[in-house]
């Protein structure tokens, strides 16, 4: 009977230990897809001020069977940049106005609020010391704000932008749900 019971208390264990084990690593694994998530909920249109004082505008739309996430920033010498999930990594590919693609790795902060990213890599980088955007940080505090903070890298110097911005309310957004449901049969 002691036998038994030894044996039951062993299993018991093992079992609490592998799962243990495996919930780490899904834990570990679901990083950059709650990463991922957090980003999205950017979806729609932002405005704020540059550096340069001119109002921009940035539009974050979901595509690609909701595999990737684009981001325009207009209007002057728009940039198109694309987040994605590459296995357990968040990516982003931010297509340049100083036309190379540089590519970044992102993780989420502990308190889920900043998304940041690191240079990986870039195409058409004629050398390392070619200007490129080398990080970038989003930070959501809440549903109507966020910040973006772009590092660009030249010959060894960092320059960083911030940008603040607010959520623009669309029609249907601000309208009442009974009243978005009745504009959508219209068309």
């Amino acid at each position: 009977m002691k036998k038994q019971g030894t044996r039951l208390a062993l299993f018991i264990l093992a079992t609490f230990v592998l799962a243990t084990l495996a919930s780490t690593a899904a834990l570990a694994q679901s990083d950059a897809q709650r990463a991922f998530e957090k980003l999205k909920t950017l979806t729609g249109t932002w405005e704020g001020t540059g550096p340069d004082g001119k109002t921009m505008q940035i539009t974050y739309r979901v595509t690609s069977g909701g595999s990737a996430l684009l981001s325009e920033i207009s209007p002057d010498d728009a940039m198109i940049t694309m987040f994605h999930l590459d296995g357990d990594r968040l990516m982003m590919t931010h297509y340049c106005g100083a036309g190379n693609q540089p590519r970044m790795k992102g993780t989420l902060s502990p308190d889920g609020k900043t998304v940041a990213f690191e240079f990986v890599d870039a195409t058409n980088l004629a050398s390392p010391n070619a200007g490129h955007m080398n990080r970038a940080a989003f930070s959501m505090p809440d549903a109507s704000h966020h910040s973006e903070e772009w590092t660009f890298l030249a010959n060894g110097k960092e320059e960083t932008h911030r940008f603040e911005l607010h959520r623009v309310a669309t029609a249907s957004a601000a309208a009442p749900d009974g009243m978005k449901a009745k504009e959508e049969h219209k068309h």
